[in-house]
Formats: structure tokens, C-alpha cells, sequence
């Protein structure tokens, strides 16, 4: 299968117009099955995904470890297809707990062995800090990253959840392939700032959350509940009114899609990927499938056009800031610098 590719930055690599993101697999919405994840990679890069998502703090290590078997048990073909974009610094205890974020110099040079490593890989296709350290000047770790990229262990530096003034300092660093960022429907702040100066300096965005956690998949009820080791169990969207209120804005944006002969996830999806041209800004989304089920209804988001009547119609349904409650809960959102 032949997928569209889109270019991360004016000096970055050429990936698949969608990603895989591979959190999912290792425990962040509940148990998971690790045949199915490893089958579910295998698929996606069968069917010409190349961009593989993760971070170094997924299950501990758990996450860089599955991805590590599915590309050794991968056709040689497919694997070399493969790019590995991942995240580190953040930092968890051994019951999961998280305790900042770590992005010193020495400490950026440390995760990037470990993840070397665990991955089994000689080099990182995008390497990002996954928050930025209040304590380190963001100079500092994007140029320890540069360091690795002289080095050969990276090849392109990547940011997360960042605004447009850490942007700007770290594009005067050193070249910035992308910016990891929570975008979507229901998720649209970005738009404001962000984007802007992204495309002033020619750096392109990869967009995790596209479906919002799965609450603007179309396969989540009223009635669902959620174990105290998901997520969304403590996602304030997830949580009493606010679940109720914004289930009502998926079952708008449903109306919308079975006129289109479409489910809910793939005119998500598409609305994402139609975003791109908009903003003159490529934009890529990482759909976060743990089943290979999931990953072929992503996938047929790239068959779905969206002229202007469509987008009007999706955002009239769905506007920006409909959603209620924030996307972290309180604090984790003091966290993101991209909220400030």
C-alpha cells in the first residue's frame, strides 16, 4: 500500500502522512495485548506506515522494548522502513508514578544510550525532550541533542508541548524537524500561536490526541467506565458532566460522518489531516491503534475528502473550545509550557 508522505521541517525526513503511536501498548488506557500490539505494527508498516511514536517512560521501557521485538520480527523491507520518533525525561517511580522531568545535558545523553539500546537501533529518527524542564534553559537540551546528532546517534531534534517562545529559542539552537502537540477537534489551542510560528519557521507538527484519548471515536458510551490504571479515569474530560457534554458533541460530529458514508474516527482523523493545507504547515497525525482493527479504521481516514462545506460543516458541529474540562488534570497541566 502506497501512502502520502509529508516532510517534518524543511530539513527533516519524509514520513507517512499518518503515524502510529504506540503509548497505547503499554498500559497508559489499561491492559493491553502484546501480541496484537506487535501485530498491529507489523500491519501498520505492511500497509506503509513508517512513523513510529513513543517515549522512553511508556511502562518504564516496556513500550521501546515491544516496538523493538515487532521491528526485529518485522520483514527486513518494512523495518527498514521504519522511523523511530521518541520522547524523553520524564521521569516516573517504579509504581508508575510521575516526578517531573529530567532534560539536563548529561541526562539527555544518558536516555538516549538507554534508548538505544532498548530499541536495538544504531540511531533515533527524532529525538524531543517530552516536556520542557523548568529547570534547564531549553538551549541546553536541544543542544545536547545537537550533540547527538553530530555524533550520529540522532538525526533530526524534535520538541513537545512546547509554545511559541521556547519554539523560538530552540530553532535559533539548532534545527527543529517538529512539534509533538495535542491537536484535534476538541483540542484546537494550538491554533491560536503556535501554529503560526511553526509555519514561520518551518517546522511541521505531528498531532497526538487526534481522537482525543478515544472520546471522539465514536466507540465510547455514556455507560463506559474506566480502570484506575487508564488515563482517562482521571482525564477531567472523562469525568461527570464534562464526559456527558462532550459525548453530545460526538454524536453531532456522527451525524455528520454517516452522511458522508464514515465513522466517527475517520472524519476525526481526516479533519486533522485537512488541517495541513490550511495553515500552509504540515501536519501529521499519530493515531494511537493497540488492535489491528483500530488501525485499518484510521487508516481509512485517508480516503475521506473534506471540501470546505465539509470542514465547515465538522467545525459548526464541533467548535472550538466546545469541549469541557481541561485535556490533563490540574497538575499536569502546569507541566505543559504549550498552555502558557
Amino acid at each position: 500500500m502506497t501512502i502520502l508522505t509529508r516532510t517534518l521541517g524543511t530539513t527533516g525526513p519524509q514520513v507517512s502522512a499518518l503515524g502510529l503511536g504506540c503509548m497505547g501498548m503499554s498500559g497508559m488506557y489499561g491492559e493491553s495485548d502484546r501480541a496484537e500490539s506487535i501485530a498491529t505494527i507489523h500491519a501498520a508498516l505492511e500497509a506503509g506506515v513508517t512513523l513510529l511514536d513513543t517515549g522512553d517512560f511508556y511502562g518504564m521501557g516496556h513500550n521501546e522494548l515491544l516496538i523493538s521485538e515487532a521491528l526485529r520480527t518485522a520483514p527486513a523491507a518494512l523495518r527498514q522502513n521504519a522511523l523511530l520518533s521518541v520522547k524523553f525525561g520524564a521521569q516516573r517511580g517504579p509504581d508508575g508514578t510521575w516526578h517531573g522531568y529530567d532534560a539536563r545535558p548529561a541526562a539527555v545523553q544518558t536516555w538516549a544510550a538507554y534508548s538505544l539500546q532498548r530499541l536495538g537501533v544504531d540511531h533515533i529518527d527524532v529525538y524531543r525532550p517530552a516536556r520542557l524542564d523548568p529547570n534547564v534553559p531549553i538551549e541546553e537540551t536541544v543542544g545536547a541533542i545537537a550533540e547527538l546528532v553530530e555524533k550520529g546517534y540522532v538525526r533530526h531534534i524534535g520538541l513537545s508541548e512546547v509554545g511559541a517562545e521556547t519554539i523560538r529559542r530552540a530553532a535559533a539552537t539548532a534545527p527543529i524537524a517538529d512539534l509533538q502537540i495535542e491537536y484535534s477537534l476538541i483540542s484546537r489551542g494550538p491554533e491560536r500561536e503556535i501554529l503560526p510560528t511553526l509555519r514561520e519557521l518551518g517546522i511541521s507538527v505531528t498531532a497526538y490526541g487526534v481522537l482525543a484519548r478515544g472520546l471522539i471515536s465514536g466507540h465510547v458510551t455514556a455507560d463506559r467506565s474506566f480502570a484506575a490504571n487508564d488515563f482517562r479515569a482521571h482525564s477531567p474530560r472523562f469525568q461527570g458532566d464534562n464526559f456527558q457534554h462532550n459525548l453530545t458533541l460526538v454524536e453531532a460530529l456522527r451525524k455528520i460522518a454517516e452522511q458522508k458514508g464514515v465513522s466517527v474516527a475517520q472524519i476525526a482523523v481526516a479533519w486533522v489531516l485537512a488541517q495541513g493545507p490550511r495553515h500552509n504547515t504540515d501536519i501529521v497525525p499519530l493515531v494511537g491503534a493497540r488492535t489491528r482493527e483500530r488501525l485499518g479504521e484510521a487508516l481509512g481516514a485517508l480516503d475521506v475528502t473534506m471540501d470546505a462545506a465539509d470542514l465547515a460543516a465538522v467545525e459548526a458541529a464541533v467548535p472550538a473550545d466546545a469541549a469541557a474540562g481541561e485535556r490533563y488534570a490540574p497538575a499536569q497541566m502546569t507541566m505543559l509550557d504549550s498552555e502558557r
